[in-house]
């Protein structure tokens, strides 16, 4: 019986592993759309929406694009995001909830810059363009509408775009 149960709980898992996560969604980053709707919590928890004078928008949807855009970040002044009308949103979806709650999100506190999250692989998918994910999306806003979207990889190529 233990035989069993146990062969079970493996079959699961791995067809838990298994499950496409691939969901079909409207693309939101994609230039000439509006992102006047973007309402996303800090890591606080605190709710957070984009206003007019939003000039950029950077989204860094691997873990390696998180650390290098915070190790940036650290280095300015709490104030440097604010002063460029920017924001940055990290996407933490694609971790566990019990990695994001126990580790992602205590770490992200301790950073003196704001930090958008996105929790939701659902709302992840409609910013995230697959064939850059693995770098830092910026996309230039007027008046909430995109005007341009770049890609960053590097320190030096993130701080070209401010």
């Amino acid at each position: 019986m233990k035989n069993v149960l146990l062969g079970l709980i493996i079959a699961l898992f791995f067809l838990g592993c298994a499950k496409d996560d691939h969901v079909a969604v409207e693309p939101k980053a994609v230039v000439g759309n509006s992102l006047e709707s973007l309402n996303l919590n800090d890591q606080f928890g605190k709710p957070h929406s984009l206003t007019a004078d939003t000039k950029k928008v950077i989204f860094a949807f691997s873990k390696d694009m998180g650390h290098m855009s915070n190790a940036y970040f650290e280095k300015q002044v709490p104030e440097y995001l604010n002063e460029h009308d920017a924001v940055f949103v990290a996407d933490v979806s694609g971790a566990p909830s019990l990695i994001r709650s126990m580790f992602i999100m205590p770490g992200l506190k301790d950073f003196k810059h704001m930090v958008l999250v996105i929790e939701d692989k659902n709302v992840a998918a409609s910013y995230r363009i697959d064939e850059n994910s693995d770098k830092l999306m910026i996309l230039d806003l007027d008046n909430y509408i995109i005007k341009n979207i770049s890609y960053a990889s590097t320190e030096d190529e993130l701080a070209k775009t401010f």
